[in-house]
């Protein structure tokens, strides 16, 4: 069964035009079809449709029901994004389909990109997390300055007891991050750009508390970093 979006369904029993249209238009559904929509914050819906009009799709709530969280751990993948657009869009939808809970993109020293919109991949996520049936939508943050944002984090994880990595490229005492994790803790990974971080970035993450961590033998592209972190993490806590 396909899974639609309808964050406000608390209040609104109708969907979007874009969820309608694909409803209505191209899967066919009609008066008295049951579909199964998520608000996106954890609970799926079971409901029958009511009005099958292409531009706002009636419908009545037959169930619903809380799911339960892919993971007890919240993983947390922070990249700076790669100069072409179309690899930063698969990281997101391949990241989404993984389990990532949320994205942070990066704004670092040897960046390429230095302005984003986040709109289409914002687009990109909510049909990744609709394909693989997630209840919960990831959280994409905007492009953050690198020096903010990994203060910000190790103040955070002082508190809720996280586990901070950094992948980087330098030639130094690295131990894999498969080996790091420890199970149904709070994980974080900074990726750096196709041009890796600076020293001293590396130098001011670890002296917040990150620990430096490989990837495998291979040196991998930024996108592809960031997909294996993500999938280190969710396989280590199976």
């Amino acid at each position: 069964m396909y899974l639609f979006y309808c964050p406000d369904i608390e209040t609104k029993h109708c969907l979007s035009e874009e969820e309608s249209g694909h409803c209505v238009r191209v899967l066919r559904y009609t008066t008295g079809d049951e579909i199964l929509i998520t608000d996106g914050s954890g609970t799926t819906y079971t409901a029958r449709i009511t009005n099958p009009h292409p531009k706002h799709c009636d419908f009545e709530i037959i169930a619903q029901e809380k799911q339960q969280p892919l993971h007890d751990f919240h993983l947390h993948i922070a990249v700076a994004p790669t100069k072409n657009i179309e690899r930063v869009e698969w990281l997101v939808e391949k990241c989404t389909e993984i389990g990532v809970d949320e994205i942070t993109l990066l704004l670092c020293r040897f960046s390429e990109r230095k302005q984003l919109r986040t709109d289409r991949l914002e687009k990109i996520i909510l049909s990744a997390a609709k394909q693989s049936l997630r209840a919960y939508l990831p959280t994409l943050n905007e492009l953050t300055p690198y020096d903010e944002f990994i203060k910000a984090q190790s103040s955070k994880a002082q508190t809720t007891d996280g586990q901070l990595f950094i992948a980087h490229c330098y030639k130094e005492d690295k131990r894999e991050l498969k080996n790091e994790i420890e199970r149904g803790k709070d994980v974080l990974v900074l990726i750096g750009p196709e041009g890796d971080f600076s020293e001293k970035e590396v130098a001011d993450a670890l002296s917040l508390g990150f620990r430096p961590v490989s990837l495998g033998n291979s040196r991998l592209r930024t996108e592809t970093a960031a997909i294996v972190a993500c999938h280190t993490a969710v396989l280590v806590n199976e």
